[in-house]
This record gives C-alpha cells, sequence and structure tokens, in this order.
C-alpha cells in the first residue's frame, strides 16, 4: 500500500498568534520568539522529524486580531537551528516576493547554520490581500501564471545551489553570471516542500517538490489526493512523501478532551474565519455557510485521552496513505510532552 514504511513526524510552529484554532478561548499563543523557541526545543528533544515555520505578512482581524502578529519565517529559523541539534529545518519564501538569488543565499545560509539540517517550503502566492498591501500583487498573473513563475523560480534556486554560474533570460527572471556561494552542505540539496490543492499546483509539487502537504474535506479525499501525488510523480520517474496538517486536542480522559474541543469551537472568531476564508478565494455568497462549516479548528483534528489520540493518528495515517504529519497543538509545551510519550510506539507502528 502507498504510504507504508517509516512515518516522519513534525511540527507547525506557532509563528502567528492564535496558531490554527480561530478562537477566543484557547490558550494564549502570541506568536513571539519565546514560545516557538521553547516549542522547537522540546521538539527537538523528543524525537520530531523536522519543524516548519509559515511566512505571514497580514492578519485576519475579528475579536482575536488572528494572524496579526507574525515572525518572518527564515530569521526565525535560523535563530532556531542554533537552538536545536537535529531536527530538520524549514522556512517558508514566497517566490512573489524574493529574487531567487537573493533565496538561493537565505537558505544555503540556513543549512550552513544548521549544518545540512534546512528546508524550504515554496508557497506560490494566493493572497491578494497579503501582497497587495506591499505593492507586490500583480493583477497580470492568473494563478496558473503564478505556478509557472514559482517553477521558473525553483529551477533557478536548484541551479544556483549547484553551479558555479547561472545565465538566464525567461519569462519572469533574468540572470547574469550570477554566483552563488557557499554552497548548502545538504545532500544533493535542502528538501523542498510545496502546498498544491489545484490541479496546477499538484503539478508543480510533483515536478519540483521532495514532499508535498495535501489536503481534502475527509479522508477519502485526503487519500486520492495522496494516491494522486505519488503516481503523477511516478509518471516523471520521481517520488515524492505526502504529508497532512493535524491538530491534536488531548486530555486525560476522552469526556474531558473533547469538552476542550467543544470550548474552543464555541469561541470561534467568526469575523476572522470568514475573512480568512475571503482570502483563499471563497465567493461572497458562500461565505458565512463555509465559515459555519470550517468553524474554530483550521485542520483535521485529533480528539481524546492520549492513547485515543495514538490510535487516532495511526488511522489517520494508514487510511490517508500518508507519509507524515504536520503536528499542531493548542498548547504546544503540554501536547509535545504528551506526543513524547506516543512517538515511540507510533515509529514501531510502521516498522
Amino acid at each position: 500500500m502507498s504510504g507504508e514504511g517509516r512515518k516522519e513526524f513534525g511540527l507547525f510552529l506557532p509563528v502567528a498568534n492564535g496558531g490554527w484554532i480561530v478562537s477566543d478561548t484557547t490558550p494564549p499563543l502570541d506568536g513571539l520568539y519565546r514560545q516557538n523557541r521553547a516549542a522547537a526545543v522540546l521538539a527537538d528533544e523528543i524525537g520530531l522529524d523536522f519543524i516548519m515555520s509559515m511566512a505571514k505578512f497580514r492578519g485576519f482581524g475579528g475579536v482575536t486580531d488572528h494572524w496579526g502578529v507574525a515572525l518572518e519565517s527564515v530569521t526565525l529559523m535560523a535563530a532556531l537551528a542554533e537552538a536545536t541539534s537535529r531536527v530538520k529545518i524549514w522556512a517558508t519564501v514566497h517566490p512573489l516576493l524574493q529574487n531567487p538569488a537573493v533565496a538561493a543565499k537565505m537558505i544555503a545560509t540556513l543549512d550552513q547554520i544548521s549544518e545540512g539540517r534546512a528546508g524550504l517550503n515554496i508557497v506560490a502566492g494566493a493572497y491578494r490581500g497579503e501582497f497587495e498591501q506591499m505593492g507586490a500583487w500583480n493583477d497580470a498573473l492568473s494563478h496558473d501564471d503564478r505556478y509557472d513563475l514559482a517553477q521558473e523560480w525553483t529551477e533557478l534556486v536548484k541551479r544556483l545551489w549547484s553551479e558555479d554560474s547561472v545565465t538566464h533570460k525567461g519569462r519572469f527572471f533574468t540572470l547574469d553570471d550570477c554566483r552563488s556561494a557557499p554552497k548548502p552542505l545538504s545532500r544533493p540539496r535542502p528538501d523542498l516542500i510545496c502546498a498544491g490543492s489545484s490541479d496546477r499546483g499538484l503539478a508543480f509539487a510533483v515536478d519540483q517538490a521532495d514532499a508535498c502537504f495535501i489536503g481534502g474535506w475527509d479522508e477519502a479525499e485526503r487519500r486520492d489526493a495522496s494516491r494522486r501525488a505519488k503516481a503523477q510523480a511516478a509518471d516523471r520517474g520521481r517520488r515524492i512523501r505526502t504529508y497532512a496538517m493535524c491538530t491534536v486536542v488531548h486530555a486525560q480522559t476522552d469526556a474531558e478532551a473533547s469538552a476542550l474541543a467543544a470550548r474552543y469551537e464555541a469561541g470561534a472568531d467568526m469575523a476572522a474565519i470568514t475573512t480568512m476564508l475571503a482570502s483563499w478565494g471563497v465567493p461572497p455568497d458562500r461565505l458565512a455557510v463555509a465559515a459555519r462549516e470550517q468553524g474554530a479548528f483550521m485542520t483535521q483534528t485529533v480528539i481524546g485521552a492520549p492513547a485515543t489520540c495514538a490510535v487516532l493518528i495511526e488511522s489517520f495515517l494508514r487510511d490517508c496513505e500518508l507519509d507524515g504529519l504536520m503536528l499542531i497543538f493548542p498548547d504546544y509545551q503540554a501536547g509535545l510532552t504528551m506526543f513524547g510519550d506516543l512517538l515511540p510506539d507510533l515509529r514501531r507502528a510502521f516498522v
């Protein structure tokens, strides 16, 4: 079965306030360095495989000002590379905002700092309001055009990591005897990660990335997305790992965990959720219904006592034929401590 074998478990760092539950009744996540450093160090200590930070430049308002405060991804990960020793360090860059030569140098530097643990999460850029505020949105570029730009950008970053000099005149970028040293320490290069749910986005992922994050409204959709990514990569003579995000809400008993999740849902910041969905392209006439359907939780959610969470996580990985999960917690310290106790058994389950 596709997706069997060793699984990778990583952490989606709380680099923006509120994390991945849009609610005013969750434990406070301020989006600042101290909380992120503590989470990264604990992730490293318990044996997670990677930590990742998103790149976010504008929040969604509402009573929580959700994601209104956010650390810059690459700068943060450079600091966390020094604070950790073994976990992989994945930073996010938007090709719309960074010249490929600058990005190649940034991630090569991160790889040097982390002694070969760096990875690059590539986001083609779909958030008009976020980029428009800084004059970086181009109305002439369609959805597929932005992926064409990301493809050209990614191919140049790869070349700059491996070639002494790069000369290129393309549709979006021009390089003339462009030099970039030092090279990354990672072999063959730093990990490339992306998420693409559209047909063009998935095609970009399977053509350029080592791993992609897949989504879907239910188990069947996620399994189909994972299978499609792997099949398309195989058609290109490549292999790709598929991951999903997973929020874990735990307590001593299933009933207590369910009560916690219900409390978080009851505090859903509907104004922020509506703005978020609008930024994702949900039509205005669908926003109210979509916001109610979405609710406070932004990802697949596992709820229960620790033993229940372990069973549900194992089932999620198997049923959706995934190679790994990127974990999210309402309280990162408590959640990571609990998950550290589950991790050895979850590792053994997929040997």
